[in-house]
C-alpha cells in the first residue's frame, strides 16, 4: 500500500513509513498539546517536501491566525499559497436547525476545493467544534459518522483533530470518533513532558510505545528512540 509521509520527523519511523494513503486519522489531545502545529506541519511539509497539495479546514480559528501560526516557524506559506499548493478555509457557524443543509453545502465546497487543488492532504480542525453545533448525542454521532465517511471519499489522506479533556485514556471528545477512523494518534502534555502515542493504525504494524516529542523552531519532532512511561501521563 502507498504511504503518505507525515512530515513529522521521527513519526514515520513509528508507522513503518507513514500513514496509508487515503486513510482518515484522528489526532487527539488536550489543550496545548500541539494539535494545530501537527496539522499545519502535515499540510506544509506535504506541499514543501513531497509536492502534495493540501487544505486546512478550520471551524474555530480565523484563517489569519492559522497563517500566523504557520509563519512563526518560518514556513513559506505565502509562496505555497500562490502556487496553489496550500489552501486555508474557514467554515462558518452552523445553525442547529439547518445543520443538515449546511453540512451538505460545506462538504460540497470541500470536495470542490480538493478537486480543484488536486489535494492529497486534508486537515479538519476540529471534530469537537463540529459536534458542538449539534443538539443531541444522537445527532453528534450521526453527523460525525457522516463527516468522516465523506472525507474518506475524497481520495486524500485526512487528519481530523479532536480536543479532549487531557485524560490519558480519553481518545476523543464524544467517544465515537476513534471507532470510525483508520488511525488514532494521541498527543499528551504533562509539563515538562510532551508525549505521542500511536493508539491505532489499521493496516500498519505500528509502534505501540509512548514517545517524547518536542516543539522546536521547525515544528514538531518525535524522539522515536526514547520512551515515556504510560503511568507518568497521569489518570
Amino acid at each position: 500500500m502507498e504511504r503518505t509521509k507525515t512530515g513529522i520527523p521521527g513519526l514515520n519511523e513509528l508507522l513503518n513509513g507513514g500513514f496509508i494513503e487515503g486513510s482518515a486519522i484522528l489526532l487527539s489531545g488536550g489543550t496545548g498539546t500541539g494539535k494545530t502545529i501537527f496539522g499545519t506541519q502535515f499540510i506544509y511539509r506535504g506541499a514543501q517536501e513531497y509536492n502534495e497539495p493540501g487544505i486546512y479546514i478550520t471551524l474555530e480559528e480565523g484563517t489569519t491566525n492559522i497563517w500566523w501560526n504557520m509563519k512563526s516557524f518560518h514556513w513559506n506559506i505565502a509562496g505555497l499559497q500562490k502556487k496553489d499548493m496550500v489552501k486555508i478555509y474557514r467554515i462558518g457557524m452552523f445553525k442547529p436547525k439547518e445543520i443538515a443543509e449546511q453540512f451538505e453545502k460545506e462538504i460540497a465546497k470541500i470536495k470542490k476545493m480538493v478537486n480543484e487543488l488536486n489535494a492529497k492532504r486534508l486537515v479538519i480542525d476540529s471534530t469537537t467544534a463540529f459536534g458542538m453545533f449539534m443538539e443531541s448525542d444522537a445527532q453528534i454521532r450521526h453527523n460525525l459518522f457522516k463527516l468522516i465517511n465523506e472525507t474518506k471519499k475524497l481520495d486524500c489522506t485526512t487528519i481530523l483533530i479532536s480536543e479532549t479533556m487531557g485524560k490519558r485514556d480519553q481518545f476523543s471528545r464524544f467517544g465515537v470518533e476513534e471507532f470510525i477512523v483508520d488511525g488514532v494518534v494521541m498527543l499528551y502534555f504533562k509539563p515538562p513532558v510532551r508525549a505521542l502515542l500511536v493508539r491505532k493504525m489499521r493496516g500498519i504494524d505500528h509502534d505501540k510505545k509512548v514517545h517524547p516529542f518536542n516543539i522546536t523552531g521547525n515544528g514538531i519532532e518525535v524522539n522515536a528512540s526514547e520512551q515515556v512511561l504510560w503511568e507518568s501521563l497521569g489518570d
